[in-house]
C-alpha cells in the first residue's frame, strides 16, 4: 500500500450517481416464456433493432413499461445487444425460463455495461429449486465487463433474468450470455489487519453494525472474511509489524478459523513501487549476503509461526515489487539479481512448509504491459511461484475493465491463480483526525462510486465480481486493505513519527463511531 507522501495526490474521474441495491422488481407473472433446456438468442441477434421482447425471451414491467427493454445495434461481439432505458423512471425484467435441466450447479456469464444510478441493476438466477442468486452490474460506462453468478438447480428448471429498477435516463447493456454446468466462487475473502495490534494498543475499540462492542477479527470473520493478511517489517522504529507482533495477531486470525497470508516487505518501513529501502541492519551488505538475509529472515518468521501452530497458508515475497526490492541490488534494472533474492525467499518459505502458496505482488493492477514485462522476466529467470497478486485501487490504477483484461490475460499467459491482494474505497471524504486523507476530494473518486457507505459497498462488490469472473476458476479472491485502521492518536502512517496522523480512516470498514460498515457483508456473498 502506498503512503501519504506527495506522490499520491492523483486525480481520477468526477463523482457520478450512486449505485443502489436490493430486490425491488415484482414477482414473475404466471405466463412464462416457452421453456427450453438451453439458453437461446444469447447475443440478441435474432430480431434486429428495436425489439421489446427478443426471440426466446419474455419481458415484464411492474410499471407497465415493457418498451424500456429493447434490442439495439452495438453488440459486444455481434451486431446487437439488449438494453434497458427509458426517459422516465422504470422497472423492467427480461427473462428466459429453462426446463429439462439435469440437477446440479450451473453458472450464468454475461457481458454487461451500465451507466449506473439505478436503484437496482442485476442478473439473477431464480425459480431454480434453491435460493435466488444474483450479480449486480458494475458501473462501466463504455467498457464491457464479464460477470458471473452460480446456482444449484433442483427440479429441472431455472429462470435467467436481467433486471432494472431505474431512474429516468439510467441504462444498461447486456450481451453474449452463457448458461453452463459448473460453479464459481472466491476462496480468498481477506482483510489486511497489519495495523490492528497498534491500533488497539492506542485505545481503538470496535463494534458491530448495531453498536455492540466486539473483537474486530471476530466481527470481520462473522461478516464472511476467511483470510487475514499481515505485513512484516524487519526492525521498524515503532516496534510494530515485527515477528513478535505478527505472531500475536496470527494467533487471533487462526483462532477464528481464518487462513493466514504473510506479506514480507524486506524493509523497516513501507515498501511500494516508489520505495524499496533496505532494512538498516542490512544496509552495508553485499548482494550475496542480502540473499542470505532474505532467506534467514523469511525462514525465521515463518518457522516461528509454524512452531506456534499458525503456519502461513500464503506468503508474499516482497510487497508491490513493480520496480524490484532491496534497492539498488534488487532493482528490476538487474533481473538476475532480483530473481536471486526472490528465489531465496521462495526457498525459505517452502523449506518451512511445502504447502504454503507463494505470491508475487505488484501494484497498478490495470497495467497489463507492466505485468507481462515483469512476469516474462520472472519466468525467464526461473522464479517459482503459485499466485499473481495485484494491488488495485480504482482512483489510481484505472478502470475495472482494465483490471479484468489484465487478470484474464496473466492468469492464462502464465497458468497461475490471480488475486487482488489490496483494494479499498472511501465511505466519506472528511478526516476524523487532523491528518489529510489520501482520498479526500470528489474529483479523486471513481465515476459512479460515491464516497458513501453504498459507494464503498458497491466498489468491493464489483472488484470481487471481476475476480470471480476470471476464466477457468483462476480468480482466487480479494483482500481489503487495512479495514481496522481507524483514526487513533498514536497510530499514524509514519512509524518514525509518533505524532503522524492516519490518512486511511475514511477507507476502513469501521465508521467514525467504530461500527462495522455494510461493505464487509459482501465477503459472505462470494
Amino acid at each position: 500500500m502506498r503512503t501519504t507522501r506527495g506522490r499520491f495526490r492523483l486525480r481520477s474521474a468526477a463523482l457520478a450517481a450512486a449505485l443502489g441495491a436490493g430486490l425491488l422488481l415484482a414477482p414473475l407473472p404466471a405466463q412464462q416464456a416457452v421453456a427450453a433446456s438451453t439458453l437461446t438468442n444469447t447475443g440478441f441477434e435474432a430480431d434486429g433493432t428495436g425489439t421489446a421482447t427478443p426471440s426466446g425471451w419474455s419481458t415484464y414491467s411492474a410499471t407497465g413499461q415493457n418498451a424500456a427493454s429493447f434490442t439495439e445495434a452495438g453488440g459486444r461481439s455481434g451486431g446487437h445487444r439488449l438494453s434497458h432505458w427509458s426517459s422516465s423512471a422504470y422497472k423492467v425484467e427480461t427473462y428466459q425460463y429453462l426446463s429439462g435441466l439435469a440437477d446440479g450447479t450451473y453458472t450464468l456469464s454475461a457481458w454487461v455495461r451500465s451507466g449506473g444510478g439505478q436503484n437496482a441493476a442485476y442478473l439473477a438466477l431464480r425459480n431454480c429449486g434453491s435460493a435466488e442468486q444474483r450479480t449486480d452490474l458494475p458501473v462501466t460506462s463504455s467498457s464491457w465487463i464479464r460477470v458471473v453468478t452460480s446456482v444449484k438447480v433442483a427440479g429441472g428448471g431455472c429462470t435467467v433474468s436481467i433486471n432494472s429498477d431505474a431512474n429516468a435516463g439510467n441504462w444498461l447493456n447486456v450481451d453474449d450470455l452463457a448458461f453452463t454446468a459448473g460453479s464459481t466462487g472466491l476462496s480468498v475473502k481477506g482483510v489486511d489487519l497489519s495495523a490492528l495490534k497498534k491500533n488497539e494498543d492506542f485505545g481503538a475499540a470496535y463494534k458491530n453494525a448495531s453498536g455492540t462492542a466486539g473483537d474486530p477479527v471476530a466481527l470481520l470473520k462473522g461478516a464472511g472474511a476467511n483470510y487475514g493478511r499481515l505485513k512484516v517489517w524487519v526492525n521498524p522504529a515503532d516496534g510494530y509489524n515485527t515477528k513478535a507482533q505478527v505472531l500475536a495477531t496470527a494467533k487471533r486470525i487462526k483462532a477464528q478459523g481464518m487462513k493466514l497470508l504473510v506479506d514480507f516487505h524486506y524493509s523497516d518501513i513501507w515498501a511500494d513501487p516508489g520505495a524499496q529501502t533496505k532494512p538498516a541492519a542490512w544496509a552495508g551488505h553485499s548482494y550475496a549476503q542480502l540473499k542470505t538475509d532474505v532467506y534467514n529472515h523469511t525462514y525465521d518468521v515463518l518457522n516461528a509461526l509454524k512452531a506456534q501452530g499458525t503456519t502461513a497458508d500464503m506468503v508474499q515475497i516482497g510487497n508491490e515489487i513493480n520496480t524490484g526490492m532491496l534497492w539498488p541490488e534488487g532493482s528490476t534494472s538487474n533481473w538476475t539479481q532480483l530473481a536471486g533474492l526472490l528465489k531465496s525467499g521462495v526457498s525459505a518459505a517452502k523449506a518451512v512448509s511445502s504447502s504454503t502458496q507463494i505470491a508475487l505482488h505488484l501494484a497498478n493492477g490495470g497495467d497489463n504491459a507492466l505485468y507481462r514485462t515483469w512476469f516474462d522476466n520472472a519466468t525467464a529467470q526461473g522464479v517459482s511461484y503459485d499466485v499473481i497478486a495485484l494491488s488495485f485501487y480504482g482512483y489510481w490504477h484505472g478502470a475495472l475493465s482494465s483490471l479484468q483484461a489484465n487478470l484474464d490475460d496473466v492468469s492464462a499467459r502464465y497458468g497461475k491463480k490471480v488475486m487482488v491482494a489490496e483494494t479499498a474505497y472511501p465511505f466519506r471524504l472528511d478526516s476524523k483526525d487532523a491528518h489529510e486523507n489520501i482520498i479526500d476530494l470528489p474529483s479523486e473518486l471513481v465515476s459512479g462510486y460515491p464516497a458513501s457507505s453504498a459507494g464503498q459497498s458497491a466498489w468491493l462488490r464489483d472488484v470481487m465480481n471481476v475476480v470471480e469472473a476470471v476464466p477457468g476458476g483462476r480468480g482466487l479472491g480479494v483482500v481489503y486493505w487495512e479495514p481496522a485502521w481507524t483514526a487513533v492518536t498514536g497510530n499514524g502512517w509514519d512509524p518514525t513519527d509518533p505524532s503522524s496522523g492516519n490518512a486511511w480512516e475514511n477507507q476502513a470498514l469501521f465508521d467514525y463511531d467504530s461500527r462495522l460498515l455494510p461493505a464487509a457483508n459482501w465477503f459472505a456473498h462470494r
